[in-house]
C-alpha cells in the first residue's frame, strides 16, 4: 500500500506531466512515446494514458504513420486559448487545485521562463490504455445520440449512453436502460460485436439534469444520512475540506474532535472512506454500520 507522502508526490508528477505535454502539443510538436517516458522518468503506458486524458477532453491527436510521433490536429493547432484551458480543468477534475483560474493565473501557471512556484498533488488512476477501443465507440454513439451494445459480466446490454464519468480513479459509463439511469463500469465491459438494430435516441432533459447535479455515480437513489465521529488527531483534515459525500460538520466536541454527517445513496460510497480512516473515524448512526465494520475487522484479524 503507497504512504500518503507517496501519494502527494505521484499527483505532483501527474500534474507538471500533463501541463509539460499540453504545452508542447500546443507549440506545434511531434511527440515520441519513448522520448517522453525517459523524460517524465515514467512508463510508456503511462504516457499513452495521459494522450487519452486528452482525448477525453475533445483534443484531436494524430499519429505520424512513420514516426508514429503524436501531434495535435492542424485544425486544433496553436488554437488552445484560455477557456480551453479552463475545460481541460474542469472535465479532468483538477479545477478545484486552484485558487483561480482566471487568464492572468493561467499565465503565471504555464509560464516556464520562471521558476516553478505552482505544483499538484493526490490521487492515482486506473490504467485507462485499455479502454482505447471502449472510449472511442461509446464516445461516438454519446455524440451521435444513438445506442450501443456491449457485454457486461458476461451478459448483453444495449443502453442509451449519455456520458463517460472518471470518478473515484475509475471509468464509468452512465447511460439509461430499461428507462433507468445506471453507471457500467469500463473495466467488467467488453465490447458486443453482435449484430443490434442500434436506433438513434432523444436526449432526456431530466437525464440529463440528474448527471449534472449529482456528485457520485449512485444515481436514481433515496440518500439517507451517516453520522461520523472523528477523532482530534485528525479533525483538522476534515474542516480543512469535505473527505466524505456531501460532508457537513454537525459539532466541535470538547476534546477537539468532530461529529459529522454524510449523505449517501449507497454504502459502498463511504464504507471504503471509513476503512481508509480507521480508527480515527467511528460511525455514530447507522449503529448496523459500525457493527457491520466491526465484524469485517474481525474477520480479517482472524485470517
Amino acid at each position: 500500500m503507497k504512504s500518503r507522502t507517496e501519494e502527494i508526490k505521484g499527483h505532483e508528477r501527474l500534474a507538471d506531466r500533463l501541463v509539460q505535454i499540453l504545452i508542447k502539443l500546443n507549440a506545434g510538436d511531434a511527440l515520441d512515446i519513448a522520448t517522453l517516458a525517459e523524460e517524465f522518468k515514467t512508463s510508456q503506458r503511462t504516457i499513452l494514458r495521459d494522450f487519452d486524458r486528452f482525448r477525453a477532453t475533445g483534443l484531436v491527436l494524430e499519429k505520424d504513420k512513420e514516426t508514429k510521433k503524436i501531434h495535435l490536429s492542424v485544425k486544433s493547432l496553436g488554437k488552445l486559448n484560455i477557456k480551453d484551458l479552463k475545460r481541460f480543468a474542469d472535465v479532468s477534475g483538477v479545477a478545484d487545485l486552484y485558487p483561480s483560474l482566471n487568464p492572468s493565473f493561467l499565465k503565471e501557471l504555464l509560464d516556464q521562463q520562471n521558476a516553478p512556484v505552482y505544483s499538484a498533488k493526490g490521487n492515482f488512476f486506473e490504467d485507462a490504455v485499455q479502454f482505447k477501443s471502449l472510449f472511442d465507440s461509446i464516445s461516438k454513439a454519446i455524440q451521435e445520440y444513438k445506442h450501443i451494445a456491449f457485454n457486461y459480466n458476461h451478459e448483453p446490454r444495449v443502453v442509451q449512453p449519455y456520458r463517460l464519468i472518471h470518478h473515484h480513479g475509475s471509468w464509468y459509463l452512465a447511460a439509461v436502460r430499461k428507462h433507468q439511469l445506471r453507471t457500467y463500469r469500463l473495466s467488467r465491459m467488453t465490447q458486443n460485436y453482435d449484430h443490434h438494430e442500434l436506433l438513434s435516441f432523444k436526449p432526456d432533459p431530466d437525464v440529463l439534469a440528474q448527471l449534472e447535479n449529482e456528485n457520485s455515480i449512485w444515481f436514481g437513489q433515496e440518500k439517507s444520512e451517516v453520522v461520523l465521529s472523528v477523532h482530534a488527531d485528525v479533525a483538522m483534515h476534515f474542516k480543512q475540506r469535505a473527505l466524505f459525500p456531501e460532508q457537513q460538520i454537525v459539532k466541535e466536541l470538547k476534546d477537539g474532535g468532530l461529529l459529522i454527517s454524510s449523505q449517501i445513496s449507497h454504502q459502498n460510497q463511504i464504507m471504503p472512506l471509513i476503512r481508509y480512516w480507521i480508527p480515527h473515524v467511528k460511525v455514530v448512526n447507522p449503529q448496523q454500520m459500525q457493527s457491520e465494520i466491526e465484524v469485517g475487522l474481525k474477520k480479517y484479524l482472524g485470517l
